[in-house]
């Protein structure tokens, strides 16, 4: 299959997408462009910032990208190409936008509650406690996931002969000056005003500044010390205000995710690759069944349950006009499974680069060790497809690598916030008698640490061995959304119906996909008679504990929807 062909035709797949089944859905659940929002009403300059159009949409396409939407695929292209790519289009189309559109919308319409507030308004207290405790366990595995990629990606030394690897020491040396670089940034926009235009114009000077320096200057540190500097990283960011760090670092981020996919777009014309990797392999294959497999492994770029957290969590905190709400929520979801479909084709087409010399020895290599992750194989593809332009592939992969880590990297400070404001509103108590205790546990350094702990613990275990789980989880958690979402628009007087398959869908993919995932780990210690606890042990607890969780709240949702009257 010829790579650009299948890049323009998802193009225009979601392009036509957004004007035409977006706009329907504005036009169907209404919005009032001269409504006060949550962000206005309510603004605190910590959690409530309104903001920009442009700034949400950065904001939101930041956090929920991540580096989903390249782990996700190039998982998947084990079954083929072909069911990957109709899954993230229909998927992203009529699951992933909708549902992020949708928990935004809600929220907006709601005072800016979380999805877990909208669900004690119209299912109940319990159901919320349910809700929040399956968020905080699923934002464990996101840490645990995101973190080990990150981990693994900065490790300044090579698995086999201990030698430097000036591409890892180089990304992690640029990230970490992003994080300082974020920090002051925010404080000269805190305290100076400037326009767009010169934001605009800074904001590239910076970083640019920060890839010469970085390149330059590599921080040679092995996996282990990254850890311990990544998690303490998370830390801070997940309790900082929003203007402080996270949104000028989601701002600074912007560029390098568009830069990225600028870069993988020109190199796909310029070399104008043919997908190598089958259309389809077989049904069965060592990473399980397709069906209900394919559905969890690819989530980001179709359709991933953690996008409603960060919709109304955050973002919905900061949108400032109602009308703003379907670029950014339908539309950063679109643009995000277009980069899933951009992932598919480099990877796809990396064995040709390999077989026909483009790569040089040692990105050749790199890309077809074992153990190779999708970060890796990515930025070498897009290096390998630029280089065409007669771009140093030397400097390529050391930018590419830190632009795929800053995708986690994005992942990792939001949902480390989401996990504490999770852990948080799982112990908010209405009533004036609170205990000392439940202060503790409501405290947002607490919150934060008892998250990062078991985060931690469970990363490692290594990505590949949380990512099934992961992936179930966060689909189970879409799947909880669209039903909460249904019941919200049917007792609000909204059509909902074009949810009801959905739902339904993922509903029956993830409990079969965990259900899969917790026989295996049972077989496992059987068959072996031993468990590791901090690894598997802790995972078969989770995926029991979210399967449970997810079914009752399921339950108390599809009850809600059945009894419901339109209001």
């Amino acid at each position: 299959m010829n790579g650009l062909l299948l890049l323009a035709i998802a193009a225009i797949i979601l392009v036509l997408a957004y004007l035409l089944y977006g706009r329907y859905l504005v036009r169907t659940w209404g919005i009032d462009e001269n409504a006060k929002t949550p962000a206005v009403e309510k603004e605190d300059g910590v959690d409530y910032v309104p903001s920009n159009k442009w700034g949400v949409f950065t904001h939101q396409f930041s956090s929920i990208a991540g580096a989903g939407p390249v782990t996700g695929p190039v998982m998947a292209l084990v079954w083929g190409w072909l069911p990957a790519v109709l899954w993230i289009l229909i998927g992203g189309v009529f699951f992933g936008a909708v549902q992020d559109f949708g928990a935004l919308y809600a929220s907006v319409k709601s005072q800016g509650k979380s999805i877990g507030g909208i669900i004690e308004e119209y299912i109940g207290k319990t159901g919320r406690r349910l809700f929040f405790l399956f968020c905080w366990l699923f934002t464990i595995l996101v840490i645990a996931a995101f973190a080990d990629m990150v981990e693994g990606t900065f490790n300044g030394f090579s698995a086999t002969d201990g030698s430097t690897v000036h591409s890892n020491g180089a990304a992690a040396s640029i990230s970490m000056l992003y994080i300082f670089v974020a920090i002051a940034f925010g404080l000269f926009l805190k305290r100076y005003k400037i326009s767009e235009s010169l934001k605009f114009i800074v904001s590239i000077a910076l970083i640019i500044l920060m890839l010469v320096v970085g390149i330059a200057f590599p921080i040679y540190l092995d996996k282990t010390t990254w850890g311990y500097i990544i998690f303490i990283y998370i830390f801070f960011a997940s309790i900082t205000p929003m203007w402080l760090l996270k949104q000028p670092r989601d701002y600074l981020t912007s560029f390098l995710f568009i830069g990225m996919i600028i870069a993988a777009v020109i190199g796909v014309f310029v070399y104008n690759p043919t997908i190598s990797t089958p259309a389809f392999t077989a049904f069965e294959t060592t990473s399980g069944y397709m069906v209900p497999t394919l559905f969890v492994t690819i989530a980001c770029g179709a359709v991933s349950g953690f996008h409603s957290l960060v919709s109304s969590e955050t973002s919905s905190k900061q949108i400032s006009n109602e009308k703003d709400m379907l670029q950014v929520g339908y539309g950063s979801m679109l643009l995000e499974s277009l980069l899933a479909i951009l992932v598919i084709v480099v990877v796809g087409s990396l064995s040709s680069l390999v077989s026909d010399g483009t790569l040089n020895t040692t990105l050749a290599t790199l890309a077809t060790a074992d153990g190779a992750t999708p970060f890796t194989k990515f930025a070498i593809g897009v290096t390998g497809l630029i280089s065409k332009l007669g771009f140093p592939q030397e400097y390529g992969i050391c930018i590419m690598t830190m632009f795929v880590s800053a995708l986690a990297l994005s992942t990792l400070d939001a949902v480390a916030r989401i996990g504490r404001l999770s852990f948080q509103e799982l112990f908010q108590e209405e009533d004036e008698q609170k205990s000392s205790f439940n202060n503790i546990l409501k405290n947002k350094y607490f919150a934060t640490i008892i998250t990062l702990v078991f985060g931690y613990l469970l990363s490692l275990g290594g990505y590949s061995n949380v990512w099934a789980i992961f992936g179930a989880t966060n689909q189970l958690l879409a799947a909880m959304v669209l039903i909460s979402l249904s019941v919200f628009l049917k007792v609000t007087g909204r059509n909902g119906k074009m949810l009801y398959i959905p739902m339904i869908i993922m509903l029956i993919m993830t409990i079969s996909s965990l259900s899969l995932s917790v026989y295996s780990i049972l077989s496992t210690w059987i068959s072996t008679g031993t468990i590791d606890l901090l690894t598997s042990g802790l995972q078969l607890i989770i995926a029991i504990l979210v399967m449970a969780l997810g079914i009752l709240v399921a339950y108390l949702d599809l009850k809600k929807l059945l009894q419901s009257k339109v209001s």
